[in-house]
């Protein structure tokens, strides 16, 4: 494969990077500052925390107290994440803080929130505009509409007489009213009251009545629970976010305490639900305490006032105590069987202690069986009426406990720290946008120049060309000079009437490295006309614009210096500008002698130069091939070359047109200029090939206007070598 097509050249891509290291800091620059303006035109927001922490479960019955012995659950912290991100506790605290109203200004584009936010006040010439400016705002109190218009914008318009309107979205007046004073339409129904106003008149504001799961949405989207320590410590830190550091402050303090007031209520109603347990139980227990003592007393004075013994006396004790334990136990299980299921440890610790007391009193009536009847027939009587007794006043205590338990209430939340808000927004992250925008714009910038520098691959070594087999006679420099001439020459009809254009830069610059180059080439023109068959020299390219002018024109002065005599002829009859370095005009020249209308001795014309003389295109004909390809042109060849040492033709480009062809069977050398950084290999060769297919050889090859670059000096090498 030809050089520098087998691999990626890692040192010329370094040496285009540095080559075009301005482009790529400007363009950095760039989205550097595209991305602080960003950063200062979007909406800014905000954060707030507050602090809560859920402790483990007061023990406010005889229940919670064994649950808390037999267990030691933690606070579940889970469960409580999803309570304060449930509807309940979102939806009243949305209720509350009103966000079902929606009120937004109408801005202008892009920058209209940043001119509110900068309080940049309306100036004369947005008078009367629906804009919204800086220090403008309303407050809307209340609004009902009908439910067709629920999530439906609505337009605020503030009147000449410091009322305003309402508008539809087809901009149609729903209604009319005043700050501070309730308005009402019936078609559609909508119920608004705006407590005030501070916009002028024709500022406008879009108002939008949520529906409740909107609201709810909206605020549980910027709201986020976050559990404080590695452990399930019952801490929790609340975190929203928005646009408006009052709203942000507002609404978090309103979750903390609409979740504060619902676990305070869920503690009350777990005592109401004891409450109405026990008094269900009251009356019967009552009921039955007085049939024991009746049936005690009427049994005693039937059998005339027995006494019980001092044995009985111990075994009624023990047994009044036993059901008593049993009473409190089964008031427990009663509660527990609300909360828990059998299979659950507590509820089964439980049951094991009653079967416990239950063995014990069935021990207890055995040893009762041996007394006598009347013994044992008073002993169950008293156990009935004691027993039946402490159960009414565990009754009567519990439901004082309960009473004050309800009463005072607290809960097992409690709020650490209220809401508070950073005062520096947490978007947008200026700095971190900035870093990013400008390493988009460098990356960017990088992947830009390297795809162009691989598309646009063009001729950057002699060695390049020598790969393809054409001996490389010159490598001229690129020189400031240089390219001043060229832009005078384009330039040409603009500045011709005006200026004296154009000059040979061998003349004028002299030790200018490019002309340095082409003394170098003028040693060179030996070896390539060896075995020529004339010295006409056919000087052509692949491509317009690539300097085949520049070299021939300069080639001929620095020969015309050496004493040889030169005669330069511009064979491009459809764009040749030879004329305008010599500062002369193109008429009468090549396409006039080739048509029999101008001898060559009047076309040849002699310039300031010693020893050189030109030839002009000539009128530009309609067929410059047809021209070139009769005899006259070839005899007019031969004449010239016996009368000239050199006889230099500019020619056409090659890939352009086949002039250059044609051209060069007549030549006996032919000369390839391929332009440095602009004609890739692929066009060279090609190049090449069209001539070998007419039957030219080019001899060699001139690479023009070399340039010391970074890719070059990373890639191939470059020297300078001058002299002033």
């Amino acid at each position: 494969m030809p050089h520098g097509e087998e691999h990626l050249d890692l040192g010329r891509l370094l040496g285009i990077l540095i080559d075009n290291k301005w482009k790529i800091i400007l363009m950095t620059l760039l989205f550097g500052i595209a991305g602080f303006v960003y950063s200062q035109l979007v909406t800014p927001i905000y954060q707030g925390d507050a602090l809560v922490q859920v402790e483990r479960a007061g023990g406010n019955s005889g229940a919670d107290e064994i649950a808390a012995m037999l267990t030691e659950e933690e606070p579940r912290t889970a469960a409580q994440v999803e309570i304060l991100r449930s509807r309940l506790i979102i939806g009243q605290a949305a209720s509350q803080q009103k966000l079902d109203i929606s009120v937004a200004p109408v801005v202008f584009p892009v920058v209209g929130n940043a001119i509110i936010r900068h309080e940049i006040l309306r100036p004369a010439f947005a008078e009367g505009r629906p804009e919204v400016w800086g220090g403008e705002s309303i407050n809307v109190e209340s609004l009902s509409v009908d439910p067709e218009l629920v999530n439906q914008p609505l337009t605020l318009e503030v009147a000449q007489d410091g009322g305003y309107r309402l508008l539809g979205m087809e901009e149609e007046v729903l209604l009319t009213g005043r700050p501070g004073e309730r308005s009402e339409a019936s078609t559609p129904w909508i119920e608004i009251r705006v407590s005030e106003i501070q916009a002028p008149p024709g500022a406008r504001f879009t108002i939008v009545k949520r529906s409740p799961q909107g609201a709810i949405n909206s605020l549980k989207s910027r709201f986020n629970v976050l559990q404080k320590g590695e452990s399930d410590t019952g801490v929790l830190e609340l975190i929203l976010t928005g646009p408006d550091r009052a709203e942000v402050e507002a609404s978090l303090n309103a979750i903390a305490e609409v979740y504060l007031a619902q676990n305070i209520a869920r503690q009350a109603a777990e005592a109401e639900k004891s409450l109405a347990f026990l008094d269900e139980q009251l009356p019967r227990v009552r009921e039955q305490l007085v049939e024991a003592e009746n049936r005690l007393n009427d049994y005693r004075t039937e059998q005339e006032s027995v006494d019980l013994s001092q044995e009985t006396q111990n075994v009624l004790t023990s047994m009044v105590d036993i059901e008593s334990r049993m009473n409190e136990l089964e008031m427990q299980e009663s509660e527990l069987s609300r909360r828990f299921t059998p299979n659950h440890p507590v509820y089964a610790a439980l049951l094991d202690k009653k079967a416990q007391l239950e063995r014990e009193r069935a021990n207890l009536e055995e040893r009762t069986s041996h007394l006598p009847e009347t013994q044992q027939q008073i002993l169950r009587m008293t156990r009935d009426v004691e027993v039946t007794q402490q159960i009414y006043v565990q009754l009567l205590n519990r439901m004082q406990e309960l009473n004050i338990a309800k009463a005072a209430t607290v809960g097992n939340v409690r709020i650490i720290d209220f809401a508070m808000v950073k005062p520096w927004p947490i978007k947008p992250r200026t700095a971190l946008i900035l870093v990013i925008a400008m390493l988009v714009g460098l990356l960017l910038a990088i992947c830009l120049i390297l795809l162009h520098g691989l598309l646009s691959k063009g001729v950057e070594s002699a060695e390049q060309l020598e790969d393809l087999g054409l001996p490389v006679y010159a490598t001229v420099p690129r020189s400031l000079d240089q390219m001043k001439l060229v832009k005078r020459i384009k330039y040409r009809k603009d500045k011709l009437s005006k200026h004296a254009i154009g000059s040979f830069l061998a003349k004028s610059h002299p030790t200018d490295m490019a002309v340095e180059a082409i003394r170098g080439l003028r040693t060179s023109l030996h070896f390539a006309m060896m075995d020529a068959r004339n010295n006409c020299i056919m000087i052509t390219g692949p491509s317009p614009g690539i300097g085949k002018s520049f070299i021939t024109i300069n080639l001929a002065f620095v020969c015309a210096q050496a004493g040889q005599k030169v005669l330069v002829i511009d064979s491009d009859m459809r764009k040749g500008n030879l004329h305008h370095t010599f500062k002369d005009k193109s008429e009468k020249g090549l396409s006039e002698v080739i048509s029999g209308k101008l001898t060559v001795e009047k076309a040849i014309r002699a310039s300031d130069v010693p020893g050189l003389h030109y030839m002009t295109r000539g009128v530009a004909p309609p067929n410059p091939s047809e021209l070139l390809m009769r005899q006259e042109f070839a005899e007019m060849v031969h004449e010239v070359s016996q009368a000239y040492d050199l006889v230099f033709i500019d020619t056409p480009p090659i890939l352009a047109v086949t002039d250059a062809s044609i051209i060069g069977k007549v030549a006996g050398t032919s000369l390839l200029v391929a332009r440095f950084g602009v004609n890739p290999l692929r066009e060279v060769r090609i190049a090449v090939r069209r001539l070998e297919t007419t039957g030219v050889e080019a001899k060699g090859c001139i690479l023009n206007a070399i340039e010391k670059t970074a890719a070059i000096s990373y890639g191939y090498g470059y020297y300078n070598y001058s002299y002033k």
